[in-house]
């Protein structure tokens, strides 16, 4: 599946885009890692030079390599919960410029934080905003103005913006009196006739388990989902946990305590590829309890399959318009506990395909690469908008998926 570089067969004369701000591609754990294969591939398709700059620590080789078209490089970094991203982004960004490549697409506000020395350095640079990390838990006050800061670094000193949400695209306008184009989170099409192999391996059976899948980190409150799974005392039920932790610590410990301590609860690590596949496709339910999401990947994956979804009532997931069935006040288990049992209590094969019909034709990757496209010819020009809010046509448009 990897081949180590050099590429043949490029032309020259292709532009060249070199992502920055994340832990690298393929089947690496985070919604940005998985944004960004998505686009990367396509991109190389499409006839690009395309190279991700990745953590060496994340990554299979330590050798460059390329994967689907797309030239993975491991750039050193720290394993380190305060000092990695910006470390690997300061290095990665010296990297890009004696590359000259024609565009660096940075992710994230934290690695945002360095577009100054990226424009300083030569290059052209697009900014996307995944989400207000700020907000996140984990992060202490000199930690929340650091993301502060990188969030309007990135914003006002690129050549163009994307947000991955329209909340995320207004507050920008609003707050910075620049453009941000709306382009939303992708999916693809699921596999189809997946076996049961995994589930047999970790004596789970189809649908008769809920399913949570995201890293194991403070905002997305595993602890409130699993005190909510204890509360519905069925025997035969499971709750599998999907996911790891980017760095071990106190919380870490506290969900597998809880786990442990839980009966009918499977705690996997993370999963990928076939193994991943099976446990959304015969999931009887998906929950996500988070406090902080931007355009949630892994709620998109499960809406992509026809699972039924129950969610907090944060702006990220109320925006996905789900149904009134499918969210749930944020923080408070008995709601949750109760919102499961009734969702269990009354399966709905017949909306299945509706609910996969929709999120598919909102959120195909197609014309979110072509918007992409769009924004990195602007940003060439060296055109930026100034005070309107830019949004996707066609992208991301307001859904009822039902129950």
């Amino acid at each position: 599946m990897y081949t180590l570089i050099p590429p043949i067969g490029t032309s020259p004369r292709a532009r060249k885009v070199v992502f920055v701000g994340l832990r690298g591609v393929p089947e690496i754990q985070g919604g940005i890692e998985t944004h960004v294969a998505a686009i990367s591939m396509r991109l190389a398709e499409r006839g690009w030079r395309v190279e991700v700059l990745g953590r060496s620590p994340y990554l299979r080789s330590r050798a460059p390599y390329v994967w689907r078209g797309v030239t993975v490089t491991p750039v050193w970094s720290p394993r380190s919960r305060s000092f990695e991203t910006l470390l690997h982004t300061a290095l990665s960004l010296l990297v890009a410029a004696r590359q000259n490549p024609d565009l660096v697409h940075i992710h994230a506000i934290g690695p945002a934080l360095l577009t100054p020395l990226a424009r300083l350095l030569g290059l052209h640079v697009v900014v996307t905003h995944h989400g207000f990390d700020y907000e996140r838990q984990k992060w202490g006050p000199v930690a929340r103005s650091i993301l502060r800061t990188g969030e309007a670094m990135g914003m006002l000193f690129s050549h163009a913006n994307i947000g991955v949400s329209k909340a995320i695209a207004d507050s920008v306008r609003r707050k910075f009196s620049v453009g941000a184009t709306f382009i939303p989170n992708g999916v693809d099409t699921p596999r189809p006739g997946l076996d049961t192999s995994y589930l047999d391996r970790i004596a789970v059976v189809p649908q008769r388990y809920i399913l949570s899948v995201g890293r194991i980190v403070e905002e997305k409150r595993h602890l409130d989902l699993i005190k909510a799974f204890a509360h519905l005392n069925d025997p035969g039920l499971r709750l599998v946990i999907t996911g790891a932790a980017d760095h071990a610590g106190p919380y870490q410990r506290e969900v597998e305590a809880a786990a442990g301590a839980t009966p009918g609860v499977v705690m996997t690590g993370f999963q990928c590829g076939d193994a991943l596949f099976q446990l959304y496709r015969h999931a009887a339910l998906f929950v996500l309890p988070s406090s902080h999401e931007g355009m949630p990947m892994v709620l998109l994956e499960a809406l992509s399959y026809g699972v039924p979804c129950l969610v907090s009532d944060i702006d990220a997931h109320l925006a996905l318009d789900l149904g009134q069935d499918s969210y749930f006040p944020l923080g408070e288990v008995n709601h949750l506990a109760g919102a499961m049992r009734a969702k269990l209590a009354v399966p709905d094969p017949a909306q299945k395909a509706q609910r996969a019909a929709s999120v598919l034709a909102s959120f195909g990757w197609g014309a979110i690469v072509d918007r992409t496209m769009e924004v990195y010819e602007s940003a060439l020009r060296g055109w930026k908008p100034t005070g309107a809010r830019q949004t996707g046509s066609g992208l991301g448009k307001r859904v009822e998926f039902g129950g």
